[in-house]
């Protein structure tokens, strides 16, 4: 997306407040689309009418769910708030969106088993840890080396959605794989280390002050790092990212198509289908809560809709003819 020198600025002052990428990216997509809304005008002459309007026409025309308008008006009470220094007032004379969330898509055991048998290597374990730990996408690639605790079987996730830290469980079956990658992944440090630009990994700011040279130690480093090295836009220095996001839901869609699975199939299915099948065996609820890192168990009860559905919840009338 290209930027005016105004979001340039923006951007800028998001980065220098240690601001996600994501968010960045995030937000910047929503003030820009909210200034072409209002034919380009600035966004210092444009008040809380304009902002209503805009946010009812993504509900009303766009046909927004409720997260994504929410997210939109986060992201324009920012830019007026924190960026710009005005003050906007109570938002409520909106069209609210009402679109209902869709029911997750969820695999069977026989065909999670099936995907996984179409993978191997760093592949495979990356898939074996989303559906196995329930983890999101982005919190199994900033998994780093020392979050994985091979002693007790579970994983420690910092900072994930909400900024929040928890622990989920790690499968036993996966010990023997993660410290082949674990292996691998020191080896990839060792040849970085050997070029003089190398800068370490990225770490936030305050980490790296406290521990100035975890940078170089492989307990820092990400467990599944990028393929090459890479300049880090933000610090102009050479350091090696975690995997990217857009190639491992590339390799998921792959194995489900070599494994013949007609569903749509992506990163999320299989933390569906972790949840689901946690469930399925007997699991508490708020267990599954607490696994999946959900704020209200009432985001978790969705899961419990879906083994509702059909055969385990409601006999079909025709069984019984």
């Amino acid at each position: 997306m290209s930027k005016s020198p105004f979001l340039q600025s923006v951007e800028s002052f998001m980065r220098m407040r240690r601001y996600s990428r994501r968010t960045i990216s995030t937000y910047l997509y929503w003030m820009k689309y909210f200034i072409l809304f209002n034919n380009k005008q600035h966004p210092e002459q444009l008040g809380d009418v304009d902002i209503e309007r805009f946010l009812t026409f993504l509900a009303v025309e766009r046909n927004v769910s409720a997260s994504t308008q929410k997210i939109a008006l986060n992201a324009i009470v920012f830019l007026k708030t924190k960026f710009l220094k005005q003050e906007v007032g109570h938002l409520g004379a909106f069209a609210k969106s009402h679109r209902q969330r869709k029911l997750p898509v969820v695999l069977t055991k026989k065909e999670v088993a099936k995907l996984l048998a179409k993978t191997a290597g760093s592949k495979k374990l990356m898939l074996s840890i989303l559906y196995g730990s329930g983890l999101r996408r982005i919190e199994l690639l900033r998994l780093r080396v020392k979050d994985i605790d091979l002693d007790f079987c579970q994983i420690q996730v910092w900072n994930g959605k909400g900024q929040k830290h928890r622990l989920t469980t790690l499968a036993k079956e996966l010990i023997e794989p993660i410290r082949w990658q674990i292996d691998r992944v020191r080896n990839v440090l060792e040849e970085d280390r050997k070029n003089e630009h190398y800068a370490g990994v990225w770490l936030p700011d305050a980490l790296a002050r406290k521990y100035q040279k975890a940078r170089f130690q492989l307990g820092w480093h990400y467990l599944f790092p990028a393929s090459r090295t890479s300049i880090d836009p933000e610090s102009n220095v050479l350091r090696r990212h975690h995997f990217d996001e857009s190639a491992l839901n590339k390799q998921i869609k792959e194995a489900a198509a070599l494994a013949g699975i007609e569903k749509q199939v992506s990163s999320h299915t299989l933390r569906h289908s972790f949840a689901t099948h946690l469930l399925q065996s007997g699991a508490d609820i708020r267990t599954v809560q607490q696994q999946l890192g959900h704020a209200d168990v009432k985001t978790t009860e969705i899961y419990t809709h879906v083994l509702k559905q059909g055969a385990q919840g409601v006999q079909s009338p025709l069984s019984n003819l």
